[in-house]
């Protein structure tokens, strides 16, 4: 099957976009409870970098990478490779530290957010995995 990995890749982008999307749309209070998971790591000072709610970047970030994955499979270039490669590994630094977080510091899980730290570390096992491709 040709392009397996990135259409993987683009399966899991997709779904940390939804996910993204709906951290960023949807009222917290709607989707969580109060005082529990997605509530309690979406007030904390962890949900923002630079003063903009994390979400915001997923929304950005995986849409470009949605894009530019679709692309790679359309029309494959070793320099889209490179950066999606380097997406992904920068992307799973971020997730660990984000799961450490919710782990160790807030002791409570966002549901949306684990969806999209997960996807990225499946995202890099699948980089790894098929690494010559």
């Amino acid at each position: 099957m040709k392009h397996i990995k990135y259409k993987i890749l683009l399966a899991l982008f997709l779904i940390s976009l939804i996910s993204s999307l709906v951290l960023s749309i949807i009222p917290v209070p709607t989707i969580c409870d109060p005082g529990v998971g997605c509530d309690v790591v979406h007030y904390s000072v962890y949900n923002f970098t630079f003063g903009v709610q994390n979400s915001y970047y997923g929304v950005v970030i995986f849409g470009f990478l949605v894009t530019l994955t679709a692309l790679q499979i359309k029309k494959p270039s070793k320099e889209k490779k490179l950066l999606i490669h380097l997406a992904v590994i920068l992307g799973s630094i971020i997730s660990i530290y984000f799961l450490y977080i919710q782990h160790f510091v807030l002791n409570t899980y966002c549901r949306y957010c684990l969806i999209v730290d997960f996807s990225m570390l499946v995202s890099l096992a699948v980089i790894l995995i098929k690494w010559k491709e």
